[in-house]
């Protein structure tokens, strides 16, 4: 705890309504994915807490001009991968990125860190202000409101588990069955088993599923590392001529992090990723993090040289093409240049580097959990779908499968939380991206192109469990923070498991009994939210 730290006494603000006519709605009335572009009757951005309480009250009680549009969504930092914030039934959006405040609150001895905060504004100002950070995101614009409630991870997650296992309090507006808005400061250790279950179906439930959130507040934050090894490296192409040329890449990619999941240890610290983009793009990237001290008394700041020394010599082996230096940014990741050799530089100026959200673009995800490697067959598919087998005539350089490191810390949290995926070793992310010609003109043709290549490589990786990577096995389900609506069709889930329990497991019909009590008119809903269940 600082010396005399501040009272948290957040700004009194007025909030803004923008409506059609204001210049700044086409912009505010879409989010990072171009593909949904929403025409709410008006954005609402909100500056304070109290602000949000009077918002979302006027919000419920108004009667919708145009009957198709009669939600009411809540936008943080706007990375929403579907259309449930910004989408055709949308009437009102209730913007927090105003709301961006950091401080330390004594009441509740906790960082207090408003809900529209970005994960920029938690590594440039959290960590001068405490010394302590979020084991956070790596893209900068990605706000904190959806990113916390969904479980959030990112490079220093192996290392310090999820946000949400330092999650101590949340502050939520809840609509009543009388259309009344409350304010309510959930922690985990209320006397009410009511406000705990409130704060626990914030600790992964998903976003826009129970209320608003209008601020987090976080106990005991891991200290960042003071200096990091960071590498990035890229291999072309025109090396792998043929599938065992491949296959031994990810092979031994993942083997490394079923081997090492001691957080205690620097090579159960090291996170990467590898980025497999489609051959169109010419080449495959792969960018390191290791912390460069350990737990263990008797280790020194060579033990992270060791790690990463070792990862590199299984990864970047005999068995594969030489690899080279990055150049070109992957997915939503800047390049490093000049960093094929690891490079030793602070922790947040590494987090600089790795700084990036993409270019603002159309784009569709999905998303896998992993307990062990995959096998020579799924990466045998993934060869074939990144343009050697199938699709050779596809030229989208934006296509890419995405396999990061996991597990280690995040598989030993210190309580009970309502993320349920805790044993995992990798997590997959597909990601597919494309331009938007013109906001009136939409490519379809083009859209269902894109849409074709994620869907059928993601179903073949998956063959064998019905096209979605079911729980319980070699996989685990899905990430709630990379939505996709695939999982509720038919036509693409195949599995014996729906949505729900790929992405709740065992967690959903506690959450749906939450949903039920603090949401009882189903205010917050989309295509994919929680179904409120009787607790009658």
């Amino acid at each position: 705890m600082p010396p005399n730290p501040p009272p948290f006494e957040p700004e009194k603000r007025p909030a803004i309504t923008i409506g059609p006519d204001d210049g700044r709605y086409p912009t505010l009335s879409r989010g990072f994915n171009q593909r949904w572009i929403a025409h709410p009757e008006y954005v609402r951005l909100i500056t304070s807490s109290d602000g949000v309480v009077t918002a979302l009250r006027e919000a419920v009680n108004q009667k919708p001009a145009d009957p198709k549009r009669t939600r009411v969504t809540v936008r943080s930092g706007g990375h929403c991968y579907e259309d449930f914030v910004c989408g055709d039934d949308v009437r009102v959006i209730l913007d927090l990125s105003p709301m961006c405040g950091i401080a330390y609150d004594p009441r509740l001895e906790a960082w207090a860190v408003e809900a529209g905060a970005t994960n920029w504004h938690v590594y440039s100002h959290l960590f001068p202000l405490s010394g302590r950070t979020l084991p956070a995101g790596s893209c900068y614009s990605v706000g904190l409101g959806g990113h916390i409630t969904g479980g959030g991870y990112g490079l220093l997650s192996r290392q310090a588990g999820l946000t949400v296992d330092y999650l101590y309090a949340v502050e939520v507006a809840v609509v009543n069955r009388d259309r009344t808005v409350d304010l309510v400061v959930a922690t985990r250790d209320d006397p009410d088993p009511h406000v705990r279950d409130l704060w626990w179906a914030h600790t992964g439930g998903g976003g826009g599923n129970f209320g608003v959130v209008t601020r987090f507040w976080f106990r005991d934050l891991p200290t960042p590392p003071r200096k990091v090894l960071i590498t990035a490296r890229a291999w072309p192409w025109s090396g792998f001529k043929e599938k065992k040329d491949f296959i031994p890449l990810v092979a031994n990619y993942c083997d490394y992090f079923a081997r090492h999941q001691d957080p205690g240890t620097a090579a159960g610290r090291l996170f990467a990723l590898l980025t497999l983009n489609h051959r169109a793009n010419g080449e495959i990237g792969l960018v390191a993090q290791v912390d460069t001290a350990t737990d263990d008394p008797g280790d020194t700041k060579d033990a992270g040289v060791a790690a990463m020394q070792d990862f590199l010599r299984q990864v970047d082996s005999r068995a594969v093409p030489d690899s080279r230096p990055m150049w070109e940014s992957v997915a939503e990741h800047a390049a490093i240049p000049n960093a094929w050799h690891p490079r030793m530089m602070p922790w947040l100026t590494a987090t600089q580097a790795l700084n990036g959200s993409g270019e603002n673009r159309c784009g569709k995800y999905k998303s896998a959990y992993l307990r062990k490697p995959l096998t020579d067959d799924q990466i045998g598919a993934m060869w074939d779908y990144l343009g050697n087998a199938h699709f050779k005539d596809y030229d989208n350089k934006a296509a890419v499968i995405q396999i990061d490191s996991y597990g280690s810390a995040v598989n030993r949290p210190p309580r009970d939380t309502a993320t349920r995926q805790r044993d995992s070793i990798l997590k997959m992310q597909y990601q597919v991206y494309w331009n938007r010609p013109s906001d009136s003109l939409p490519d379809h043709e083009a859209e269902a192109r894109h849409l074709k290549w994620i869907r059928e490589t993601y179903r073949a990786t998956f063959a064998e469990t019905g096209g979605a990577p079911e729980t319980g096995g070699r996989s685990d389900g899905c990430y709630i923070n990379y939505p996709d609506v695939d999982l509720s069709d038919g036509n693409w889930n195949k599995s014996e498991q729906p949505w729900s329990q790929l992405y709740y497991k065992d967690a959903y019909d506690r959450l749906q009994r939450i949903k039920a009590r603090w949401d009882p008119l189903n205010v917050f809903h989309h295509g994919q939210s929680i179904q409120p269940k009787s607790t009658r």
